[in-house]
Protein backbone atom coordinates (compact mmCIF):
# COMPACT_ATOMS: atom_id res chain seq x y z
CA UNK A 1 0.00 0.00 0.00
CA UNK A 2 1.32 3.46 -0.90
CA UNK A 3 2.30 5.75 1.98
CA UNK A 4 1.17 8.77 -0.01
CA UNK A 5 -1.85 10.66 1.26
CA UNK A 6 -4.31 12.70 -0.82
CA UNK A 7 -3.49 16.40 -1.03
CA UNK A 8 -6.05 18.41 0.92
CA UNK A 9 -7.89 20.99 -1.12
CA UNK A 10 -8.24 24.39 0.48
CA UNK A 11 -11.75 24.70 1.83
CA UNK A 12 -13.82 27.22 -0.11
CA UNK A 13 -15.01 28.80 3.12
CA UNK A 14 -11.38 29.48 4.08
CA UNK A 15 -10.67 31.04 0.70
CA UNK A 16 -13.78 33.22 1.02
CA UNK A 17 -12.80 34.18 4.55
CA UNK A 18 -9.25 35.19 3.57
CA UNK A 19 -10.39 37.26 0.60
CA UNK A 20 -13.19 39.08 2.44
CA UNK A 21 -11.03 39.64 5.53
CA UNK A 22 -8.23 41.14 3.44
CA UNK A 23 -10.70 43.47 1.73
CA UNK A 24 -11.93 44.65 5.15
CA UNK A 25 -8.44 45.01 6.64
CA UNK A 26 -7.13 46.92 3.63
CA UNK A 27 -10.18 49.19 3.52
CA UNK A 28 -11.61 48.07 0.19
CA UNK A 29 -14.68 47.27 2.26
CA UNK A 30 -15.15 50.11 4.73
CA UNK A 31 -17.05 50.47 8.01
CA UNK A 32 -20.78 50.10 7.45
CA UNK A 33 -20.47 48.57 3.98
CA UNK A 34 -23.07 45.81 3.51
CA UNK A 35 -21.86 42.22 3.28
CA UNK A 36 -24.52 40.45 1.23
CA UNK A 37 -23.77 36.78 0.77
CA UNK A 38 -25.38 36.58 -2.68
CA UNK A 39 -23.40 39.52 -4.06
CA UNK A 40 -20.13 38.36 -2.50
CA UNK A 41 -20.67 34.83 -3.77
CA UNK A 42 -21.20 36.09 -7.31
CA UNK A 43 -18.14 38.35 -7.12
CA UNK A 44 -15.95 35.53 -5.76
CA UNK A 45 -17.35 32.89 -8.08
CA UNK A 46 -18.53 30.73 -5.18
CA UNK A 47 -21.80 29.38 -3.88
CA UNK A 48 -23.47 31.21 -1.00
CA UNK A 49 -22.75 28.53 1.62
CA UNK A 50 -18.97 29.11 1.99
CA UNK A 51 -19.52 32.87 1.93
CA UNK A 52 -22.06 32.60 4.76
CA UNK A 53 -19.58 30.52 6.76
CA UNK A 54 -16.88 33.09 6.14
CA UNK A 55 -19.14 35.93 7.26
CA UNK A 56 -20.05 34.08 10.46
CA UNK A 57 -16.35 33.79 11.26
CA UNK A 58 -15.71 37.47 10.51
CA UNK A 59 -18.56 38.47 12.83
CA UNK A 60 -17.07 36.33 15.60
CA UNK A 61 -13.70 38.07 15.10
CA UNK A 62 -15.16 41.58 15.27
CA UNK A 63 -14.46 42.56 11.67
CA UNK A 64 -18.15 42.35 10.74
CA UNK A 65 -21.39 42.80 12.62
CA UNK A 66 -24.76 41.21 12.03
CA UNK A 67 -28.38 41.58 13.09
CA UNK A 68 -30.53 38.52 12.30
CA UNK A 69 -33.00 39.09 9.47
CA UNK A 70 -31.70 42.63 9.05
CA UNK A 71 -28.09 43.11 7.98
CA UNK A 72 -24.50 41.94 7.94
CA UNK A 73 -22.00 44.74 7.45
CA UNK A 74 -18.40 45.73 8.02
CA UNK A 75 -17.89 46.66 11.65
CA UNK A 76 -16.67 50.11 12.66
CA UNK A 77 -13.14 50.55 13.96
CA UNK A 78 -13.77 50.65 17.71
CA UNK A 79 -10.91 52.04 19.78
CA UNK A 80 -11.64 49.88 22.83
CA UNK A 81 -11.65 46.70 20.74
CA UNK A 82 -8.42 47.67 19.00
CA UNK A 83 -6.78 48.58 22.32
CA UNK A 84 -7.78 45.23 23.83
CA UNK A 85 -6.37 43.45 20.78
CA UNK A 86 -3.17 45.49 20.97
CA UNK A 87 -2.56 44.54 24.60
CA UNK A 88 -3.08 40.86 23.80
CA UNK A 89 -0.91 40.97 20.66
CA UNK A 90 1.88 42.72 22.56
CA UNK A 91 1.83 40.10 25.33
CA UNK A 92 1.82 37.18 22.89
CA UNK A 93 4.71 38.60 20.86
CA UNK A 94 6.61 38.99 24.14
CA UNK A 95 6.07 35.28 24.82
CA UNK A 96 6.93 34.32 21.24
CA UNK A 97 10.16 36.33 21.18
CA UNK A 98 11.36 35.08 24.57
CA UNK A 99 10.71 31.49 23.50
CA UNK A 100 12.15 31.89 20.01
CA UNK A 101 15.43 33.69 20.72
CA UNK A 102 17.37 30.60 21.90
CA UNK A 103 16.15 28.74 18.79
CA UNK A 104 16.82 31.41 16.18
CA UNK A 105 19.45 30.60 13.55
CA UNK A 106 21.51 32.85 11.30
CA UNK A 107 19.06 32.05 8.50
CA UNK A 108 16.15 33.29 10.61
CA UNK A 109 18.01 36.51 11.38
CA UNK A 110 18.86 36.92 7.69
CA UNK A 111 15.20 36.45 6.75
CA UNK A 112 14.14 39.10 9.28
CA UNK A 113 16.67 41.58 7.89
CA UNK A 114 15.40 40.91 4.35
CA UNK A 115 11.80 41.49 5.50
CA UNK A 116 12.81 44.77 7.13
CA UNK A 117 14.54 45.86 3.92
CA UNK A 118 11.30 45.20 2.04
CA UNK A 119 9.39 47.06 4.74
CA UNK A 120 11.68 50.09 4.42
CA UNK A 121 11.40 50.11 0.63
CA UNK A 122 7.61 49.90 0.79
CA UNK A 123 7.43 52.71 3.36
CA UNK A 124 9.61 54.90 1.16
CA UNK A 125 7.37 54.17 -1.84
CA UNK A 126 4.17 54.68 0.15
CA UNK A 127 3.01 51.13 -0.64
CA UNK A 128 0.76 50.42 2.33
CA UNK A 129 -0.12 46.78 1.69
CA UNK A 130 3.46 45.83 0.84
CA UNK A 131 4.74 47.52 4.01
CA UNK A 132 2.25 45.77 6.25
CA UNK A 133 2.85 42.41 4.55
CA UNK A 134 6.60 42.79 5.12
CA UNK A 135 5.97 43.77 8.75
CA UNK A 136 3.80 40.69 9.21
CA UNK A 137 6.54 38.54 7.69
CA UNK A 138 9.21 39.99 9.97
CA UNK A 139 7.24 39.51 13.18
CA UNK A 140 5.96 36.16 12.00
CA UNK A 141 9.41 34.58 12.03
CA UNK A 142 9.81 34.51 15.85
CA UNK A 143 6.19 33.39 16.13
CA UNK A 144 6.89 30.47 13.79
CA UNK A 145 10.15 29.59 15.52
CA UNK A 146 8.59 29.60 18.99
CA UNK A 147 6.41 26.69 17.84
CA UNK A 148 3.35 27.58 19.92
CA UNK A 149 0.29 26.99 17.75
CA UNK A 150 -2.08 28.66 20.22
CA UNK A 151 0.03 31.83 20.10
CA UNK A 152 0.14 31.78 16.29
CA UNK A 153 -3.61 31.19 15.91
CA UNK A 154 -4.54 33.88 18.43
CA UNK A 155 -2.22 36.41 16.80
CA UNK A 156 -3.66 35.63 13.39
CA UNK A 157 -7.11 36.44 14.70
CA UNK A 158 -6.41 39.64 16.63
CA UNK A 159 -3.63 41.20 14.58
CA UNK A 160 -6.18 41.83 11.82
CA UNK A 161 -7.84 44.50 13.98
CA UNK A 162 -4.52 46.32 14.33
CA UNK A 163 -3.64 46.01 10.65
CA UNK A 164 -7.02 47.46 9.76
CA UNK A 165 -6.24 50.53 11.86
CA UNK A 166 -2.80 50.81 10.25
CA UNK A 167 -4.27 50.71 6.75
CA UNK A 168 -6.79 53.40 7.69
CA UNK A 169 -4.18 55.68 9.27
CA UNK A 170 -0.97 54.75 7.48
CA UNK A 171 0.03 58.40 7.05
CA UNK A 172 0.13 58.74 10.86
CA UNK A 173 2.24 55.63 11.44
CA UNK A 174 5.73 56.11 12.88
CA UNK A 175 6.92 53.90 10.03
CA UNK A 176 10.47 55.18 9.75
CA UNK A 177 10.88 54.74 13.50
CA UNK A 178 9.60 51.19 13.06
CA UNK A 179 12.47 50.47 10.65
CA UNK A 180 14.94 51.38 13.39
CA UNK A 181 12.98 49.40 15.98
CA UNK A 182 13.04 46.37 13.70
CA UNK A 183 16.82 46.68 13.40
CA UNK A 184 17.09 46.86 17.19
CA UNK A 185 14.89 43.78 17.55
CA UNK A 186 16.91 41.82 15.00
CA UNK A 187 20.20 42.87 16.59
CA UNK A 188 18.99 41.69 20.00
CA UNK A 189 17.89 38.36 18.53
CA UNK A 190 21.22 37.97 16.72
CA UNK A 191 22.95 38.59 20.06
CA UNK A 192 20.73 35.95 21.73
CA UNK A 193 19.53 38.62 24.19
CA UNK A 194 15.96 37.51 24.83
CA UNK A 195 15.30 40.18 27.45
CA UNK A 196 16.32 43.05 25.18
CA UNK A 197 14.49 41.54 22.22
CA UNK A 198 11.27 41.27 24.25
CA UNK A 199 11.65 44.86 25.44
CA UNK A 200 12.06 46.17 21.89
CA UNK A 201 9.13 44.06 20.70
CA UNK A 202 6.94 45.61 23.40
CA UNK A 203 8.03 49.10 22.34
CA UNK A 204 7.11 48.38 18.71
CA UNK A 205 3.56 47.37 19.57
CA UNK A 206 3.11 50.06 22.23
CA UNK A 207 3.88 52.79 19.70
CA UNK A 208 0.79 51.72 17.74
CA UNK A 209 -1.33 52.87 20.66
CA UNK A 210 -0.76 56.48 19.61
CA UNK A 211 -2.95 55.81 16.56
CA UNK A 212 -5.90 55.22 18.85
CA UNK A 213 -5.70 58.83 20.04
CA UNK A 214 -5.78 60.21 16.49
Amino acid sequence: MSALKPIRRTLLRDEAYELIRRAIVEGDLGPGDPLRDAELAEELGLSRAPVRQALTRLVAEGLAESKPQSYTRVAPIVSDDVRDALHLVRALHDLAVRTAVPRMTKDHVKAMRAANARFAAAVEAGEVSAAIDADDELHGIPVQVCGNRAVADTLDRYTALLRRLEHARFASLPARRSIRRHDQLIDAIAAADAERAARVSAEIWTELEALLEA
